[in-house]
């Protein structure tokens, strides 16, 4: 199916039978991809005394609760509403879902941090010599080398690899909009609480941003070239500051 879009004067083809998934599967179990300390996602049938919705237990329907953290479990998207004491819900904020997209493989700098730990920085540097001369409205970041176990990655406690503040307030001024990467956040695991790089990419507590948002613990196959793309994403209308989601990349067509 071949869809034509204009965007800022600039025409797109792009074919829409070919989707390119970005998220991971939010999974029941220990396998699962976790970070910020979480347990396992539950998933368990129903029991309303001696009776269990399972289809296995003579059940008519397989009827089951669910228990997650959008933040620790899987793909996710956030709004401002993560850092700011109002929940401001990133389930009702889109009015729109395609945007224009650039991909880009970033290998980290390598820098010896206060408390000694060995730190793996995206820099302002790196995206600045990376990002189209016209930007896109959504920048998709894949860190290198990319990791083939991320369905169940264990990232608590591993100290993972984060952005400067610095960067992601530059991503602001040239007017991304949407954050895509394949890590967990985009602060340090540990900062002392001061989560330096939401605070620049959302411009908080200076104004309260409701158009921009951030998607972590996204994965990108090594097989999806870097470059432009039209992006979708998908997410539920779950009235929280994230919400578990679906990015996914079409292929521009010459």
């Amino acid at each position: 199916m071949i869809a034509e879009i204009t965007h800022r004067g600039r025409h797109f083809k792009v074919d829409l039978s070919r989707p390119l998934d970005l998220s991971l599967p939010l999974r029941e179990g220990e396998q699962g991809a976790r970070a910020w300390y979480v347990g396992p996602v539950r998933m368990e049938p129903v029991r309303m005394g001696e009776k269990v919705f399972a289809v296995k237990e003579g059940a008519p329907v397989n009827f089951r609760d669910l228990a997650f953290n959008p933040h620790g479990h899987g793909t996710h998207t956030e709004s401002v509403g993560h850092i700011t004491p109002e929940v401001h819900p990133v389930g009702d904020m889109l009015k729109r879902y395609f945007f224009t997209a650039q991909l880009v493989s970033v290998r980290p700098e390598t820098r010896r941090a206060p408390d000694q730990l060995e730190d793996r920085v995206i820099t302002l540097e790196q995206l600045r010599g990376l990002v189209n001369e016209r930007p896109p409205e959504a920048l998709v970041i894949r860190t290198l080398p990319n990791d083939q176990e991320a369905d169940r990655h264990q990232w608590s406690g591993t100290n993972p690899c984060y952005l400067q503040s610095t960067a992601c307030a530059w991503l602001r001024s040239i007017g991304v909009k949407h954050l895509l990467l394949d890590l967990p956040s985009v602060d340090r695991e540990e900062d002392g609480g001061v989560l330096a790089a939401h605070h620049a990419f959302w411009d908080y507590p200076a104004s309260i941003d409701l158009e921009r948002t951030i998607t972590e613990l996204i994965h990108v196959p090594s097989a999806i070239a870097d470059g432009d793309y039209l992006l979708e994403l998908q997410l539920p209308h779950l009235i929280n500051d994230a919400a578990p989601s679906r990015p996914v990349l079409y292929a521009l067509l010459p």
